[in-house]
This record gives C-alpha cells, sequence and structure tokens, in this order.
C-alpha cells in the first residue's frame, strides 16, 4: 500500500493538473459510476486524506479514490500514450484542456458529496502531512493502548495516518526497537512521531521513500526490503518476519544487533 508521501505527491500532480479546469470528459469505469456524466464540471481541488485522495468539483461533489495496494493514477497529454496498464485496468479517466488523468486498478472509486467526506476519512487521526497534523493528539492515540505493537500501531491509521509499512521497518530501525515491541516500553515515543512527521515531510516531493540520506540504488532504506543483506549500520544480515494481525499481516524487517526487543518465535 503506498505510503502517505506517495499519495500527497498524487494529489500534489493531480492538483497541478485539473485544479481550475472544467472536465471534458469524465469516464468513470465501475459499475455503479457508468453512467455518471460529470462534463462540464469544474475541479475545484485535488487534497489528500492520509491515504486517500479527494477530488473535489463544483457544485459540492467528490470523486473519492483510494489507492490500496496496487492503484494508482497517471497524468498523460492529449494524443500521448497510455502506459500505467493495460486497457482493463482502466477505472477513471479525467480530462480537461490539455492534461488526462487516468487512474489504475482503483479499488475504491465513489462519489460522494463534499459535505460528507467525514463518512469516509472521519475515523482517520492526524495526517503526518496534513494542515491538521497534531503530534500530542496522535501520540495520545498511540499510547492509548501501550501493550500493542508499536509496528502495528504505527500502520492503524487511526492513530496517526500516512505510515506504511515501509516506514514502519525504518522507524523502528532509527529508533533502535524492533516492530514488535510494545508501545508503551518505547523510550521517549514522542521522539518516534517526531520522526514519522520528518521522514514523511523529507520525500513528499519525490517518488520512493529516502531514509538513510542516501539515494544510490540499493543503500536508500536501512532494512526494508534487505532481508539477509548486511545492515547498513553494523554489517549484520538483516531479518524478516510477519507482523500485525494475522488477517492484515505485513513483512516486517529488522536488525538483530541494532533493534532490541521481541521478535518471533523468541519468548
Amino acid at each position: 500500500m503506498p505510503e502517505g508521501d506517495t499519495v500527497w505527491l498524487t494529489a500534489h500532480r493531480l492538483n497541478a493538473a485539473l485544479a481550475g479546469r472544467p472536465l471534458l470528459r469524465a469516464d468513470l469505469r465501475v459499475p455503479k459510476l457508468a453512467t455518471v456524466d460529470l462534463a462540464g464540471r469544474r475541479v475545484l481541488e485535488v487534497v489528500p486524506r492520509g491515504k486517500h485522495l479527494m477530488a473535489r468539483l463544483a457544485d459540492g461533489i467528490t470523486l473519492h479514490s483510494h489507492l490500496q495496494m496496487e492503484g494508482s493514477w497517471h497524468l498523460y497529454g492529449p494524443g500521448e500514450r497510455w502506459r500505467g496498464g493495460p486497457a482493463h485496468q482502466v477505472r477513471a479517466v479525467l480530462e480537461t484542456e490539455g492534461r488526462i488523468a487516468v487512474g489504475y486498478r482503483l479499488p475504491v472509486l465513489e462519489l460522494l458529496p463534499t459535505a460528507e467526506e467525514g463518512e469516509v476519512v472521519g475515523h482517520l487521526g492526524p495526517d503526518l502531512l496534513g494542515p491538521d497534523w497534531d503530534a500530542a493528539r496522535a501520540l495520545d492515540r498511540l499510547a492509548a493502548d501501550p501493550e500493542r505493537p508499536v509496528g502495528e500501531a504505527l500502520l492503524d491509521q487511526r492513530n496517526l495516518a500516512g505510515v506504511g509499512n515501509v516506514y514502519v521497518a525504518e522507524l523502528c530501525f532509527l529508533r533502535g526497537v524492533t516492530p514488535w515491541t510494545p508501545f508503551g516500553q518505547l523510550r521517549a515515543p514522542e521522539k518516534m512521531v517526531a520522526l514519522a512527521r520528518r521522514l514523511l515531510e523529507a520525500n513528499k516531493g519525490r517518488v520512493g521513500h529516502v531514509t538513510t540520506g542516501d539515494t544510490r540504488r540499493g543503500r536508500t532504506n536501512w532494512v526494508y526490503g534487505r532481508e539477509h543483506q548486511p545492515c547498513l549500520r553494523c554489517g549484520t544480515p538483516v531479518r524478516s518476519g510477519q507482523h500485525g494481525r494475522e488477517d492484515r499481516s505485513r513483512v516486517a524487517y529488522w536488525c538483530p544487533r541494532c533493534q532490541l526487543g521481541p521478535v518471533p518465535g523468541e519468548d
């Protein structure tokens, strides 16, 4: 699932291409929206909310999408070849004069009154990249369940919105704990929250998630995706395992030397 900074960048690019312009065509290729005609409506803005995208249109209508694991939006010029995937994976086409936004493999695509956006995003915690960011409130939500593993707590968008699995692995490494460490056992948990904000802010303007400060291939992340490879800090082989609830488990990566705390299979 895309991290919050990826969604922020997607919204930023869509907003730059579409905002202020009327739709010449809006082809929504999901059954419940197949007959909807949005042509002529002006795009007011495209904004992110955590990992959700809100394209707000004139007359109080919002086109809400969520990328989940495989969705993406691409921008093209008139006559340019679409390269985001085969035609049968296209779920939305929004065309204005000079720009075409194409949404691929969007598992969530719906229209709703702008005034009712809270029905789909009101449950989210403070947005790490949003105007509503409130570190103290996010920390309170995380600390409300002190026995919950930190990796699982960070992934829960009800606590704070925007952290995905890449950042969970990297945040835990940088703070020296394993993802299975109970949140209540963290030393200075406010530093974990502040670091999450800094990492997403640092990466929101580019594709990819650089947490090491090194943009060279294979050196952008400390542990994420580096199973069996040497830790970039100490050289110990990086390990992997599963974390999170069984029905929503994710791959965890950690360095057994640099990170302290419980790991799978150990009492």
